[in-house]
């Protein structure tokens, strides 16, 4: 199967509530177009410099996610044109999108991230950290960025049990704090666990190697 048709069978299924990024990483602008040409929007990049380069030669409509981990003194660099950054794991880095922000006189879209494995090495506030977060307002200081919802991923196993007890630790801090923050986006689910994540109630799920084919 094709790029094509891959799109067009995943969107097929998706229930109407969910969105997909195409995660275009290391894949070719022609690519992109293909899928761009099916009506695909979003695109997710992890690499500034590729995110950037890719942004220049394509489509001005495109829709571009940062995924990746984001470091501070990178974010000048997409603040002018990022459609939603979903990888938002420190206040530093909340700081930094705001004083871009501020600098682009716009108001930036991010997500929180949120570590649901307790793997140390993963990136993302812990469950507590953010319930604190919550706690002392601290995100109501910062006036040129929006949250608009939590992304987490799930633990690399093939224990389904694992995966869904992650993502439902992560539904339920959503629901815990979605009136409050007025969240729309609850993101999980990558290639290999979409499904459970849907069932999860995510709404937004990053799609790479389904789409795209096993990367080189």
């Amino acid at each position: 199967m094709n790029i094509v048709d891959n799109l067009q069978k995943i969107k097929y299924e998706l229930p109407q509530n969910v969105s997909l990024v195409a995660v275009s990483k290391t894949k070719p602008n022609e690519d992109i177009i293909l899928a761009y040409n099916t009506g695909q929007l979003d695109f997710g990049e992890n690499k500034i410099q590729e995110l950037i380069l890719k942004h220049d030669a394509l489509p001005k409509d495109i829709k571009w996610h940062m995924i990746g981990h984001l470091q501070t003194n990178k974010v000048k660099y997409i603040a002018p044109f990022i459609h939603l950054i979903h990888s938002v794991d420190s206040i530093k880095l909340i700081k930094e999108i705001n004083k871009q922000a501020i600098n682009n006189t716009k108001i930036i879209n991010i997500l929180i991230q949120i570590d649901i494995t307790n793997d140390k090495t993963k990136f993302g506030f812990s469950i507590n950290d953010f319930d604190m977060i919550m706690k002392d307002e601290l995100l109501s200081t910062f006036n040129n960025l929006k949250v608009v919802g939590l992304m987490g991923m799930a633990s690399f196993t093939n224990n389904q049990d694992i995966i869904k007890s992650q993502f439902n630790s992560l539904k339920d801090l959503f629901n815990k704090h979605k009136k409050k923050l007025s969240l729309d986006i609850l993101s999980m689910g990558m290639s290999g666990d979409y499904n459970i994540a849907i069932e999860c109630q995510s709404n937004l799920i990053r799609l790479g190697s389904t789409i795209f084919g096993k990367r080189k």
